[in-house]
């Protein structure tokens, strides 16, 4: 494992981190509505469930492929028409306003961490994502790293949404560039997913 492949896997984070799907409308309502202390700690619990699903990745897909050779090309596929429909659902709807009602509670961190939790998809994209940009001959720190990582740019992600959003005239340019925000990012997964499904 190189720099390249933790920077790849990193922008390829920050491009899914800004698109509104579950984790971030959540922690964008309770950033808003609850100010930051309410979106750092929902920001907090959504980053460790998120590592952890990447940790899951990196320690089980090896031992399922070894035991059903043929789970790895089902994988492959089944990641890259996820990642590509997740790109088609951002370019649809670039346009599309964000609801930005909340009711930010006093349990915000389990708040994140169960909107993870219960979001099957998160475990689809962290398998697809590690297959197409790392190795297949990781080492065990090479993995500790990676999963490190990811929760450091999860947690700081977050922790700066919080700060910007909690303010009205940040909360109002991100609205302004939602829709350029959504492109880019739909791009940016598109590509990988393509990347993914025609890499032999």
């Amino acid at each position: 494992m190189t720099l390249t492949h933790l920077i790849a896997f990193n922008l390829t984070l920050l491009a899914a981190m800004a698109a509104p799907g579950p984790a971030l409308l959540y922690a964008l309502r309770q950033s808003i509505a609850g100010g930051f202390r309410a979106g750092l700690l929902t920001g907090f619990g959504l980053a460790i469930v998120a590592a952890t699903w990447t940790a899951a990745a990196l320690l089980g897909l090896k031992a399922v492929f070894a035991v059903v050779p043929w789970a790895y090309l089902a994988l492959k596929v089944t990641g890259a028409l996820y990642l590509l429909y997740v790109a088609y659902t951002l370019l649809r709807d670039a346009r599309q306003p964000i609801l930005d009602s909340a009711s930010p509670g006093a349990r915000a961190f389990l708040g994140g961490m169960l909107v993870n939790l219960a979001n099957p998809k998160s475990i689809l994209f962290a398998a697809s994502v590690l297959i197409v940009i790392f190795p297949p001959d990781l080492t065990l720190a090479d993995k500790a790293l990676i999963v490190a990582n990811h929760l450091a740019v999860e947690a700081t992600v977050y922790a700066a949404f919080a700060a910007l959003l909690s303010t009205p005239p940040a909360r109002a340019g991100y609205l302004r560039l939602k829709s350029v925000i959504d492109r880019v990012a739909g791009v940016v997964l598109g590509a990988l997913g393509l990347r993914l499904l025609l890499d032999r």
